[in-house]
């Protein structure tokens, strides 16, 4: 009907098409009341009640949206559904809002308020933790709930401009990971990375004095520096390579060698300094037998020919040995050891204000095949030298005996036809 020429209405007519085409444009909403299931299902909002004001909401996690990446704050948590959101916020009046706008305030994130562990209205319980990491065990529910920050100082001579990174985690009842954070106290989950072996693309897990982790490394920005909140997380069979530039602004100030160099390590090596490596993906914090130490070469504290320098690591190699084991119709991947390797390089002071800082992963094959098993023995008879020697002479003699008759008899014939004559 694109080509057609539509008819057209007059305000007189309009009464007489309303007649014969008019209808209600909407529908009323329904009364019906609002029917929960007895359990959270993959994808389903998370319930959140707030006790002050009897409300019933549901949990948030801002998000961007188009192509400008503004956050936008009513966006539902998924249940099952782990992502991680980054958004940009712009202020007018950075330090009025840091203080009135609910999107800087941590509390505005957990307080007031608690969450569901299944999606019935009358299972609301007024003790209950509030966390974005989220423990749930089958069709049980949600059993435990944390939240963590992690901030920075700005100033307003920065811009008028914030980017803020929200994650959202799922664990299974069963797998404990206790001190992740120092300031957290509840015990924390990590789902499994194989069962029994690694599997390819999964997180490797590290442990510090018990407390479990992914190994992670270092992560740059938009701008070519180092990140401060995000990691690279290092998958099993996955080598990898980054690099960023690291302020030491601070550090220089200080003019101590020892403070630049820990403030390196530190940045290299994460939050806490990994001590053991998982030799399998579902190892356990409590079993020591699942857990290699993972050997570690700092550099030397001085540097050589430069009395105003000093040595600092600018790179990390992370050199991972692993190999399959058991059974060739179903081998396992295991983690046989692992090293952190420094590399170092003088630093003179107040030369520069930034360090590069590379870091690689490699993993490195160490399976040690069996032989090929051997196939059907095939049949070569090998007889021993001379075994028809017997057969051999007497073939000969009678060969020989058949010769001397025939020369005798026609040497007869011979001498008979000369007489004859």
């Amino acid at each position: 009907n694109y080509f057609q020429q539509p008819q057209d209405i007059k305000e007189s007519d309009f009464l007489k098409f309303l007649q014969k085409y008019g209808s209600h444009s909407f529908l009323p909403p329904s009364q019906v009341q609002l029917s929960f299931p007895a359990f959270y299902r993959a994808g389903d909002p998370i319930l959140i009640y707030f006790d002050s004001s009897s409300v019933l909401s549901t949990l948030r996690q801002p998000g961007a949206m188009g192509a400008s990446g503004l956050c936008v704050d009513r966006n539902p948590a998924g249940f099952l559904d782990s992502k991680r959101t980054s958004c940009t916020r712009i202020f007018t009046n950075l330090s009025k809002s840091c203080i009135s706008d609910p999107a800087l305030d941590a509390a505005s994130y957990y307080r007031d308020f608690v969450v569901l562990k299944v999606p019935i209205a009358d299972a609301i319980v007024q003790s209950m933790k509030v966390i974005y990491g989220i423990e749930f065990s089958g069709t049980h529910g949600i059993q435990n709930v944390s939240v963590q920050f992690k901030v920075s100082n700005i100033s307003e001579n920065s811009g008028s401009s914030l980017q803020q990174h929200f994650t959202l985690h799922f664990w299974v009842s069963g797998h404990i990971l206790s001190g992740l954070l120092p300031s957290l106290a509840a015990p924390h989950l990590l789902p499994r990375s194989g069962n029994p072996g690694y599997i390819t693309g999964a997180p490797l897990l590290i442990a510090n004095s018990g407390a479990v982790q992914h190994m992670s490394i270092l992560q740059s920005e938009g701008d070519g520096s180092c990140s401060q909140f995000l990691r690279h997380t290092v998958q099993f069979r996955r080598n990898m390579r980054t690099g960023c530039k690291l302020s030491l602004s601070q550090a220089l100030e200080e003019g101590n060698c020892s403070s630049i160099q820990q403030e390196l390590y530190k940045a290299l090596q994460g939050m806490s300094r990994a001590e053991d490596l998982a030799i399998t993906g579902h190892a356990y914090s409590t079993q020591t037998e699942g857990w290699t130490t993972i050997l570690t070469q700092n550099c030397s504290v001085q540097a050589v020919n430069c009395t105003s320098c000093c040595m600092v690591p600018v790179t990390l190699e992370i050199q991972i040995l692993w190999a399959k084991v058991g059974f060739l119709s179903n081998p396992q991947a295991r983690i046989l050891g692992a090293r952190y390797f420094y590399q170092c390089h003088p630093l003179k002071f107040l030369s520069t204000s930034t360090v590069p800082l590379i870091t690689t992963v490699t993993f490195t094959d160490m399976t040690a095949w069996p032989e090929l098993p051997r196939g059907q023995p095939q049949v070569h008879w090998k007889l021993p030298f001379g075994i028809f020697f017997p057969f051999e002479v007497a073939l000969n003699l009678e060969r020989s005996y058949r010769d001397y008759l025939s020369g005798c008899f026609l040497l007869i014939l011979i001498i008979s036809s000369i007489l004859c004559l």
